[in-house]
């Protein structure tokens, strides 16, 4: 151990801290800022050269002569100037609103000159760079002639030795004062060599650069191209849980067939198909079949269904479709709207499939754009999308959709003019149960409104508020049966709905909704039958819905004139309203998250963490109200979120050292000497590398520090060694002497 102790290790040099020491590049990098603005100057016909510039040189030489500094106050004032340089460009944008190109270059030069007097690292300098180039950008884009292609030359010319200066800075390479002419005409003949092959390459890419008079790009995630080889009427739906005898279903272009009374598939969802037999018994058996990524939560829409058979649905006009082409350099279909009176909201949805469904395109109800990896779709006139081919594993695509919003006042007072074409096709109730239908809704709603006029209420009149009312008389009167085999097969001539409301008083999931919608029709309100996916599970780690193919099922789809189709859930368990877009979906994704967290805590701890949100949530409103305050508030705003981060940064910087001093007080005593000196020594700027052994590091603290403060170094970490790896019991009421000399003695230097 002895011969540990006494013996000599070269000294290492302990990293310094990190300030920019360059003359050269300091002033390289001024001369790109201030090439910037001459830049902007020219191309805009501004003037901020004659102050800006230098202002600029002040600062960088202020910054050069307090490098080492901490400077937090200067930095406290730098900070205000910019809050109000930032009020001051928010007031310039509001009228300018037309080109606001140079109202943000004039924002950025006096960023630039708040920020020259403070730049005492290379990365400070960066910044610096980047504005610089910023302001060259901008006036780019803002001039019409020439006069701009010197600028950029010059700047290109001091941008290569700069960025050579920063390269060799970050290497921490240092020259000796007299190969300093030698390293930069070698650098200037590396750099215009450089400069030529860019600004030749430079004009070359120019000239070839196609030239449009305005394009907007819009990427989204979608497949690689699928070659469907065939015909592709739109007609066929490809479901392959329902084939028919020797070639899949869809071949007459009714779909598969569904024996009535048979056994449901129980992998596919016998509702996707152009026909369906509600008379099925059977079961799906879990699996994934998709995960969405998707602006809003929603309904994954799949297909429509306008006709009533007495025991399940068809689309009676599956062979009126629109095939929607695209070109072959673009994914994008587009799909015209109908016209909607409401407020709508633009939602993309992004769709991978995890397990083969069929050939129909899962999207949000109103979809006006389809980023899809075949050349055609088709659309029917229930507003179902349809593709050549079977979704199959791993497929993805992009839907964006425009969906209106719920605006139950709004569609109250939608009225009852419905077009003559809703009328022929959503009205259809076979006669045999029309009136006995029609007389049992109207006793329930008769019913209900005798007692809301009892309560002084006024009853029932508009369709949304009946449509509400008997969705949810539904969820409450009627049951689902556990056994999906316990209810009995539906006889020959029977119907599903007579069934439903007079006999089983009850039935599976989806014959709620297709008494719901006969239930509507008989009175008079337009509706169909609509099946897709719910949105399924979130998982906030990944921000993916993953569905299953037991989240599918039916819902009923009401008509409101001038406002469209909007859905409703009459299915127990399920809520009455399925989700769709919100007012703001900002946070979607983090109250998603919160949610699924929620779940797993205690009620009590759930409703103290919802008060404390509710209160942030209060407070971050009315601090966002007073920048709708005017100027005054404005200001306000901005001075109070500039003092509550110097008054955090202050407390952080408290927290640090109270961390720092329980930390040191569970040490032994002689730990937490030596950690107080190693502390000391780097707040001088002599930081111990961690390959440093303790008697290394005293070798070298007297390189950095007078011999007699070096000698004290020396003696704690002679003793902290023998302590520590020989078990020698130190001195330390002499050490504390020593060390407690060596801080007095800089006490007292400070105070002269």
């Amino acid at each position: 151990m002895r011969s540990l102790v006494n013996r000599k290790f070269p000294p290492l040099t302990a990293k310094p801290i990190e300030v920019e020491e360059s003359i050269l590049l300091r002033v390289l990098v001024q001369a790109l800022v201030i090439v910037g603005i001459v830049a902007v100057d020219i191309a805009g016909g501004t003037q901020s050269s004659l102050w800006a510039i230098p202002l600029s040189i002040v600062g960088a030489t202020w910054s050069w002569y307090r490098r080492r500094s901490r400077n937090i106050g200067l930095k406290f004032c730098i900070a205000i100037a910019m809050l109000v340089a930032m009020a001051v460009f928010f007031g310039k944008l509001l009228g300018q609103l037309n080109d606001t190109r140079l109202v943000l270059a004039e924002f950025l030069i006096q960023i630039q000159v708040f920020h020259s007097f403070d730049v005492p690292r290379r990365k400070d300098l960066g910044y610096s760079v980047v504005i610089g180039l910023i302001l060259l950008g901008v006036a780019g884009t803002v001039s019409q002639t020439l006069a701009f292609a010197p600028i950029l030359g010059l700047f290109l010319a001091i941008a290569l030795p700069t960025l050579v200066l920063d390269y060799r800075s970050r290497l921490g390479i240092k020259e000796e004062r007299q190969k300093i002419k030698p390293v930069a005409l070698t650098n200037i003949k590396s750099s215009g060599k450089l400069f030529l092959v860019i600004l030749s390459l430079g004009l070359l890419i120019f000239a070839f650069l196609p030239r449009f008079p305005g394009y907007q790009l819009r990427s989204f995630p979608v497949s690689q191209t699928i070659n469907f080889k065939g015909q592709f009427d739109g007609r066929n739906i490809v479901n392959p849980g329902y084939v028919k005898q020797g070639k899949e279903s869809g071949g007459t272009g009714t779909g598969g067939t569904q024996k009535s009374g048979g056994k449901a598939d129980s992998t596919f969802y016998y509702g996707f198909n152009s026909t369906i037999d509600q008379n099925l018994r059977g079961e799906l058996k879990s699996k994934i079949v998709m995960r969405v990524r998707s602006q809003a939560e929603g309904f994954w829409r799949v297909l429509a269904f306008d006709k009533y058979t007495g025991k399940g649905w068809e689309i009676s006009r599956n062979d009126q479709v629109q095939k929607i082409l695209r070109s072959n350099w673009s994914y994008q279909l587009s799909i015209p709207l109908p016209r909607i009176l409401g407020k709508t909201q633009e939602v993309v949805q992004t769709y991978t499939v995890v397990s083969q469904l069929p050939n129909l395109i899962p999207a949000m109800a109103y979809p006006k754009q389809v980023y899809f990896p075949t050349t055609e779709i088709a659309v029917d006139l229930e507003g179902g999308l349809r593709s050549p081919v079977g979704l199959g594993e791993d497929m993805s695509y992009t839907v964006i959709s425009e969906v209106p919003y719920r605006d139950r006042a709004a569609l109250q007072l939608a009225g009852d003019k419905y077009p003559r074409n809703i009328q022929d096709y959503y009205l259809q109730i076979p006669p045999e149960i029309k009136v006995k239908v029609r007389d049992r809704t109207e006793e329930i709603l008769s019913k209900y409104n005798q007692e809301r006029v009892a309560k002084s209420n006024k009853p029932l009149t508009s369709a949304y508020e009946k449509t509400l009312y008997l969705a949810q008389y539904l969820k409450q009167r009627y049951t689902i049966p556990n056994n999906p085999f316990g209810l009995p097969l539906l006889a020959k001539d029977e119907d599903l709905v007579e069934a439903f409301l007079f006999k089983n008083l009850g039935g599976y999931p989806d014959q709620f909704s297709t008494t719901l919608t006969m239930m509507l029709r008989s009175i008079g309100i337009p509706s169909r039958l609509v099946v897709g996916f719910s949105p399924g599970q979130f998982n906030p780690f990944t921000g993916l819905y993953v569905v299953h193919n037991t989240d599918a099922y039916a819902m009923s789809e009401v008509y409101f004139p001038g406002y469209g189709w909007f859905t409703f859930d009459p299915i127990p368990g399920h809520p009455l309203i399925p989700p769709s877009v919100e007012e703001s979906q900002t946070f979607g994704v983090l109250r998603k998250f919160w949610q699924w967290i929620a779940g797993w805590l205690p009620s009590p701890v759930t409703g103290l963490l919802n008060n404390v949100f509710l209160w942030l949530g209060n407070a971050i409103a009315w601090f966002i109200g007073l920048f709708a305050q005017g100027w005054l508030g404005t200001l306000t705003g901005l001075i109070i979120a500039t003092g509550l981060g110097f008054i955090g940064w202050l407390m952080f910087g408290q927290l640090k050292k109270w961390l720092n001093h329980r930390k040191l007080a569970k040490l032994p005593p002689m730990e937490r000497l030596y950690q107080q000196m190693l502390a000391w020594t780097a707040n001088k700027g002599d930081f111990k590398h961690s390959s440093q052994t303790p008697l290394e590091y005293a070798q070298s603290s007297y390189q950095r520090h007078a011999s007699s403060t070096a000698q004290v170094i020396e003696e704690i970490c002679q003793a902290y060694s023998g302590w520590r790896y020989g078990s020698q019991a130190p001195n330390l009421a002499y050490l504390l002497q020593r060390w407690q000399t060596v801080k007095a003695k800089e006490f007292r230097g400070k105070r002269k």
